[in-house]
């Protein structure tokens, strides 16, 4: 069976340096770093599954349990991703934390 010619592709990134949305075609030829990088390199990236982070290198947070009103927790939640950290800031400035 011939091949398909290759057609002309965008550019990801336009003059300004931003880069484009993604199409479903650009995800569909993407491929896996094992096949793409040299293997010197994937010998010295950290082993992780997929969406795993790292560990903390200096802990600078306490995981607790606290229990707060409903309204406070609403206010927070209703200003989008990042409420809980808005929390610690807002903590953080009542007791003159840095």
């Amino acid at each position: 069976m011939p091949k398909k010619p290759e057609t002309k592709r965008p550019p990801l990134t336009g003059a300004d340096g931003e880069v484009r949305q993604l199409t479903k075609a650009d995800i569909a030829r993407m491929r896996p770093a094992r096949d793409v990088l040299p293997a010197a390199l994937l010998a010295v990236l950290p082993k992780r599954r997929p969406g795993q982070r790292g560990t903390q290198k200096t802990p600078t947070k306490k995981q607790i349990t606290l229990r707060l009103d409903e309204r406070i927790i609403d206010h927070y939640r209703a200003q989008g991703e990042g409420w809980q950290s808005r929390i610690n800031d807002d903590l953080k400035k009542l007791t003159g934390s840095r």
